[in-house]
Parts: structure tokens; sequence; C-alpha cells
């Protein structure tokens, strides 16, 4: 069973990751740094590929827990989207079966090591009322850190660490020892 809510062009590009090509364009940093003579490119989607054999229980776990939708589903491959400020489209995750019939082979089974997926919010307490009421493992209670985020931790059924952080204020002078001067 499929279901979509793009065209089968898109479907067919997004499932094989064709969407994540890549640059950031230099106005959306603020002109930070240059891209020094390389072509510019623009940035159609960039997201995780995960592979997991849990589609359905990540679905659900984002579905559920953070209000994406799924765009598209296949028996090996899972593309959501997530809202957006403003009713845009917000950020988009990708999951695939380790059993899938694309080529190359690989990548293996996401192990849980080495990756943090950060979904910054505007109101990190009442989304860690509504995960915590709703089930969803805590992993990191609920903090205040003097970096400048209220933030706390979940895991998705793949095991990928969902760290759910609002900005706020940074304790004072707190920054200033890892400042990097230019």
């Amino acid at each position: 069973m499929m279901r979509t809510i793009f065209s089968r062009r898109t479907m067919v590009a997004a499932a094989f990751g064709l969407l994540a090509t890549i640059s950031v364009a230099p106005a959306a940093l603020g002109q930070v740094h240059t891209n020094h003579g390389a072509p510019e490119m623009k940035v159609r989607d960039l997201y995780p590929l995960i592979t997991t054999s849990q589609l359905a229980e990540v679905r659900d776990f984002y579905v559920g827990h953070f209000g994406f939708q799924v765009a598209f589903e296949a028996s090996w491959f899972l593309y959501l989207v997530g809202p957006g400020e403003d009713d845009t489209r917000g950020a988009t995750l990708a999951f695939m079966h380790p059993d899938h019939p694309s080529n190359p082979p690989g990548p293996e089974s996401f192990d849980g090591l080495g990756m943090i997926l950060t979904v910054e919010v505007s109101d990190a307490a009442s989304v860690f009322d509504r995960l915590q009421a709703g089930g969803a493992p805590m992993v990191h209670p609920l903090t205040d850190e003097a970096w400048g985020q209220r933030r706390f931790m979940t895991r998705d059924p793949a095991g990928v660490l969902v760290d759910v952080v609002e900005q706020i204020a940074p304790a004072e002078g707190f920054w200033d020892q890892y400042m990097i001067q230019n």
C-alpha cells in the first residue's frame, strides 16, 4: 500500500534521495561564508535518511508526537513532512528499510549512536508535557541550559535521539569564553 501527498515524479525522486542535492543559499546564512567560486545551487530539500526496520513505529512516533504528515509511504521507504511556521512546509525526514531494493546497497541499520535530531519549538515545556503524557520515552529531563536553551530529549523507535529545544536567553557571559574571533 502506498500513500502520498506529492506527485509521482516527486515521490520517485524522494525515494532515491535525489531531492537532497545540496548547497545552502548564502543569503540564508546572512552572507557568513562565500561559496568560493563554486556554482550556486538551490536546495529543494535536505533530510536525513535513516535505515531502520521500524518504519511503522517511526511513522506513528513522528505523526503522533510531532504532527508530521506522511508525504510518501511504501513497504521499504517512508518520507515525512513536519508542520512549519505560518502554515509553511516544515522539516522533512526519511526512513528506509534495510531490505530496500535501491542501489547501491547499504547503509546498515542505524544503531542509535552518533546522531541527534534537534527539533526547535516555541514552547519546549508544553511539548515535554504532551510527549510525556503520550508515552514518549524521556532520555533527558526538561532543563534550562546556561548556553540559552530550554530542552529535553526523547528517543524515536529507530534509536535516534530527538533533542527538543526552545531558544532562551543564555546566562550572562556564558558564550564569551567560546566565541571564535575572525
